[in-house]
């Protein structure tokens, strides 16, 4: 089963604790705090795999965690730090935070590697608190909290040339022919439900990869049809194929189905009507073709305007092979006239976002009626909890300081809270204290 476009929740591993020790061998004078530090979490990274041509593997599997890092241990001994999460996709991946909009990274080489999570640092034990005024700390953080991210998946085919037409134009028939790829053929509409790919190889020695598109029909850019979900395929492709079917069985005009595909692909993305492209005449072998490729001409000559390029017009048969050598041959030389960095997407996709530093930003204070508390909430404010080992009194008095220096305590007050009121971060309570 072919799927392009999953979505996935993924976690990096927390950092291991530190520890609170001491060392209190019989010959080690003046002993002191020997607490060592947390490891590492593991990263989810991404690799693209050259094996791997659909999402499938993602349709079952949607949540991934990397391990976290081991603990501290006596002796100044850090802890262990855990492996990166590697996970496999194809090539052509675009890789989207789902919340923000943000365009992560894209993927469209072999073996290239995305950070899509980063994990978090080991907590710091005891050892790096002692001071001259606390030789003996009782402080040690807990591990910092792995990111964790939901993201889109998106793959858009990797192909150098991208077959596109009405249904029933003679696509996979085309691709059948050139290449060794098998896709299904039959007589009617949409036979083809998903991208085929093949690889055309020249006597010379050249080849290139070919995509066979889903059929797209007018008004496939709103959602008509099946080409919507497929038309992001045809970004990553350098050179156009447009097959048109000159053999009017069906009672349709061949200039108006050309005018109609360029039309979507226009709405889907200008972009893509400047790249190369060779009109196909396809069924050739079939009566009143010669005569509708006649008119055909007339019509694209007639519209052409000023210095306006009027595309290559190569006419063949699939069923007799007649004219496909020397499509083939125009094709190759085509791409080797494309520049491949002209065809790349733009390096603007991700969204920009302004970031003032304010302390506002790292907290936020609400009452909680039901509950009768005041609510301490925040992304910064929340992490600094989390580190905080609540078991020992020194690591709270630290906290009480680090919440003391971003301005909670004034902004408690002056929110209205009062000597003996309830404060909650997370699932911890305590008593304010003015």
């Amino acid at each position: 089963m072919f799927v392009d476009q999953v979505k996935i929740d993924v976690k990096a591993g927390n950092g291991g604790n530190g520890m609170v020790a001491f060392r209190r061998e019989k010959y080690v004078p003046n002993g002191g705090p020997a607490g060592g530090d947390g490891g590492r979490g593991g990263n989810v990274i991404f690799k693209v795999d050259s094996g791997m041509n659909t999402l499938m593997d993602f349709r079952y599997h949607r949540k991934f965690k990397a391990k976290n890092g081991g603990g501290g241990a006596n002796k100044s001994m850090t802890g262990r730090s855990a492996d990166d999460l590697v996970i496999p996709v194809p090539e052509g991946t675009t890789v989207t935070n789902t919340e923000t909009g943000q365009v992560i990274g894209d993927l469209t080489k072999p073996d290239q590697e995305l950070v899509v999570a980063k994990a978090g640092r080991g907590g710091r034990g005891n050892i790096h608190f002692a001071s001259p005024t606390n030789p003996a700390p009782e402080i040690a953080e807990n591990g910092e909290p792995g990111e964790e991210v939901s993201l889109q998946l998106e793959l858009r085919v990797l192909a150098d040339v991208g077959l596109v037409g009405f249904p029933s134009a003679g696509k996979s028939t085309l691709l059948s022919v050139i290449t060794s790829a098998k896709p299904k053929i039959a007589g009617y509409h949409f036979t083809t439900l998903v991208p085929n790919l093949g690889m055309v190889r020249l006597d010379d020695g050249r080849d290139f990869a070919v995509a066979d598109l889903p059929g797209l029909v007018e008004g496939a850019s709103k959602g008509v049809g099946l080409g919507f979900q497929f038309l992001r395929h045809v970004e990553r492709t350098r050179v156009i194929l447009h097959l048109v079917d000159m053999s009017g069985m069906e009672g349709r005009d061949p200039y108006e189905d050309f005018l109609a595909i360029n039309k979507e692909l226009s709405q889907y993305d200008p972009k893509i009507l400047e790249r190369p492209q060779i009109i196909v005449a396809t069924k050739m072998d079939l009566p009143d073709s010669q005569d509708n490729l006649t008119t055909f001409k007339q019509s694209l000559e007639a519209d052409a305007t000023g210095n306006q390029k009027v595309p290559e017009i190569l006419p063949i048969s699939s069923v007799t092979h007649v004219g496909l050598t020397d499509l083939i041959r125009k094709t190759a030389d085509l791409l080797d006239q494309t520049d491949v960095a002209d065809m790349q997407q733009p390096e603007n996709t991700t969204k920009e976002y302004d970031y003032q530093l304010d302390q506002a930003n790292d907290f936020n204070i609400s009452y909680d009626k039901e509950y009768e508390s005041w609510v301490i909430s925040g992304d910064k404010i929340e992490k600094l909890f989390k580190m905080t080992d609540t078991a020992h009194d020194q690591s709270m008095l630290r906290f009480a300081r680090q919440m003391h220096g971003m301005g909670i305590d004034d902004a408690l007050r002056k929110a209205g809270a009062k000597d003996g009121d309830t404060v909650t971060i997370l699932d911890f309570s305590f008593t304010y204290v003015e």
